[in-house]
């Protein structure tokens, strides 16, 4: 174990270690059952379980902006608007799962995941991330509070890339209300 390590380890409290424990528990029994749930909805409210877990992650860090973030953006409105999606798409039909409509598909996506736990592999091991240039959004260390600063970032230099997230979720949603809209039922007594 290496000395910072060591320094932490030394610090950190049976509380600490209790709440690290419990949320990350949370953090990943709501994850398996994002992956093992068979309903979507229940899925999408094992996703729900991961965020708060992860939320209090947050807190045990002192950072309550990114938990309150967690909760209200990610837990709150994402979820709701998978579980928006979903609800519109359908949860009661059956699929055939064993018809692949795409000869390949699932070869394709095997060799993809592969490599790119290869290039996550790769990356952790070999890459450099401190790269010594000067923040483009000033320094973390400036005068203010977080919030402010952040603030400062979003709504001045990165103004049109937060916008422009905010429209493609829209399309997103409103691309879901066109593809999930059922023809009108034709008569058959015709």
């Amino acid at each position: 174990m290496s000395g910072l390590g060591m320094l932490l380890a030394a610090q950190a409290t049976n509380v600490d270690a209790a709440v690290f424990v419990a949320s990350a528990v949370i953090a990943l029994a709501g994850a398996l059952g994002v992956v093992i749930a068979r309903n979507p909805v229940h899925s999408a409210l094992m996703l729900v379980l991961t965020l708060f877990g992860i939320a209090i992650l947050f807190v045990a860090q002192e950072a309550h902006f990114l938990a309150a973030v967690q909760v209200i953006v990610y837990a709150g409105a994402i979820v709701v608007l998978f579980l928006f999606v979903i609800m519109l798409l359908g949860v009661d039909r059956q699929e055939a799962l064993e018809v692949d409509e795409l000869k390949g598909q699932r070869g394709i996506a095997i060799a993809l995941g592969i490599i790119a736990l290869a290039e996550i592999i790769i990356l952790g091991a070999t890459a450099n991330w401190s790269t010594g240039n000067i923040a483009t959004a000033g320094q973390a260390d400036a005068q203010g509070e977080n919030i402010e600063l952040l603030a400062r970032s979003i709504f001045t230099r990165y103004l049109l890339p937060f916008e422009i997230t905010s429209v493609l979720l829209v399309i997103a949603v409103v691309g879901a209300v066109v593809l999930a809209r059922r023809p009108p039922a034709e008569d058959s007594q015709t």
